[in-house]
């Protein structure tokens, strides 16, 4: 029997690197394009007129702070892509008795899990 890793869970990201993060223009397009539908980074390179290199490197900082996830996603010719997709839903800020607070809602799990079913049965 084969054993699959679990991911584990990641902390949200610090105030600071959220903040330097959402303060680029690429990863905030990146982010807005894929919160509407998964995308390859060529076709992000296109939609956001920025160099594929530029696009990965936004695309990595996104993945490490858990708010873009990346996929397989298989084509009616039986070839298959990576393709990515926001995870985050909401962001809010919060400043209480001189204390900042970040929190990051992610997508819901089982809206993901459809459009990745969905994705799979070619229903798009």
């Amino acid at each position: 029997m084969e054993l699959i890793p679990i991911p584990s869970v990641s902390e949200e990201p610090s105030p600071a690197d959220l903040f330097s993060l959402l303060d680029d223009e690429y990863a905030r397009a990146i982010l807005t394009k894929t919160s509407k539908q998964p995308m390859s980074a060529q076709t992000l390179s296109t939609e956001c007129n920025a160099s594929l290199p530029t696009i990965y490197r936004r695309l990595n900082d996104l993945e490490k702070e858990n708010l873009v996830e990346k996929r397989t996603q298989l084509e009616a010719d039986g070839n298959h892509r990576a393709v990515y997709e926001a995870t985050v839903e909401h962001v809010e800020v919060d400043i209480v008795d001189g204390d900042l607070t970040v929190r990051v809602t992610e997508r819901d799990t089982a809206d993901r899990f459809t459009q990745v079913w969905e994705d799979m049965r070619g229903d798009r």
